[in-house]
């Protein structure tokens, strides 16, 4: 199993002190939310956690929260599908992706940190149409 990102990685490390460990995951969750509400969860996911997905689609629990429970607050490759993988690699990886610098410029500016951004779904609104831009790009290409 890969991981892709772990919001202990973000709260364990340079973190702002007034906010819960939780903010770590959120713009990590908005990301595992979009993609696999977009259709690009594995069967794993899918089979494994179609109470929590069904939470997710339902709008019972935002984003950041979905990956702190239902994922323990990681974001690995088994919650996506080889298409989602390839795309996670491509746009949500740090080294070489463009997600965090979207995430930022969409929902971030009027913040003091990408952890103060809110877990909600109206972040999760604002991000949507660019995600979906982003993935249909990245299908062209291929």
């Amino acid at each position: 199993m890969t991981k892709h990102d772990d919001a202990s990685w973000h709260y364990g490390g340079d973190f702002p002190t007034d906010l819960p460990d939780e903010a770590g995951a959120t713009h990590i969750g908005m990301f595992v939310a979009w993609a696999l509400l977009s259709g690009l969860a594995s069967e794993f996911f899918q089979e494994e956690l179609a109470a929590e997905l069904a939470e997710l689609r339902a709008g019972s629990t935002t984003p950041g929260a979905f990956l702190m429970a239902a994922c323990d607050g990681k974001f690995t490759d088994d919650a996506l599908s080889d298409e989602g993988n390839a795309f996670a690699a491509a746009y949500f990886s740090s080294d070489r992706g463009g997600y965090l610098d979207d995430y930022i410029g969409l929902v971030g500016g009027d913040h003091d940190s990408l952890y103060h951004v809110p877990d909600t779904w109206t972040t999760f609104a604002m991000l949507k149409p660019d995600l979906d831009r982003r993935l249909a790009a990245w299908r062209a290409q291929r």
